[in-house]
């Protein structure tokens, strides 16, 4: 039996009259890259935000570790929350701080370790998504946006989380740096071990790097399979999003006239 790590049932969520999740029901196992992907504002980094807790369900629940969400406390939460690591859209690093300092921040705020842990912990980190210690007293403005996405890669995995959520982690990297932190995320897996949550629209990105793909679309999943399913899908909402087509049943549009 799959050892579920993540677990969502029933859940509804609305701003003002907006539904945006439906009653979306999903199950993660450990190990497993899942890939959300969906058109943009169809819901995905709201789903993402309720995994991590920085949203409530309207109602429905949402599991990690077996452990509902709505039950805990505001320390459990932070407890929980703990074993997990985001990385942000646009990476999210703190402006002010160096690299270095954007890396430990986690293990400095909420860890009894020394300062030479740290370090080590930093310097490990940096490492794995190929940056060296030459880096550690640069400010964000002065590295590339690529950079920062490994900076925040980083960051994510320092006090070595067992889930890792990625919002859009590729979006408005060129080819070659998006591979690069393809390259980085499927790393994370295999070295580390983690269970990874990654939301995108960007279906190079997914093919390569899921185990599994969901497909969000009017506030539920239109597909749940593995990437090989996924591409040969009929479903054609399905077919319209990877082929990256301006008509079909998502916009209803027909045939441009003239011209």
């Amino acid at each position: 039996m799959e050892d579920i790590i993540i677990e969502l049932n029933q859940v509804y969520k609305s701003f003002g009259s907006k539904d945006v999740l439906k009653g979306i029901n999903l199950s993660i196992a450990k190990g497993q890259t899942l890939v959300v992907i969906g058109r943009s504002g169809i819901g995905k980094s709201v789903m993402l935000k309720h995994i991590i807790g920085l949203m409530e369900p309207d109602s429905g629940s949402v599991k990690v570790f077996g452990r509902d969400l709505s039950s805990l406390s505001h320390r459990e939460m932070n407890e929980l929350m703990l074993s997990m690591g985001m990385v942000f859209q646009g990476g999210a690093l703190f402006d002010s701080l160096t690299v270095s300092e954007n890396v430990g921040f986690v293990l400095r705020e909420y860890y009894g370790l020394s300062n030479a842990e740290i370090d080590k912990r930093i310097a490990e980190s940096l490492d794995l998504v190929g940056l060296d210690n030459g880096v550690w007293d640069l400010l964000p403005s002065s590295i590339s946006g690529g950079m920062a996405k490994r900076v925040a890669i980083a960051r994510a995995i320092c006090h070595r989380p067992k889930v890792l959520l990625y919002d859009e982690p590729t979006t408005g990297l060129d080819p070659i740096t998006a591979d690069i932190i393809d390259r980085l995320i499927m790393r994370m897996h295999d070295e580390l071990g983690v269970t990874s949550v990654v939301v995108s629209h960007d279906m190079t990105s997914a093919f390569k790097i899921a185990s599994r793909i969901v497909m969000l679309h009017n506030g539920n999943f239109v597909i749940d399979a593995e990437p090989e399913e996924v591409k040969n899908s009929q479903n054609p909402v399905v077919r319209q999003f990877i082929t990256g087509s301006a008509y079909g049943p998502m916009t209803g549009a027909g045939r441009i006239k003239g011209g």
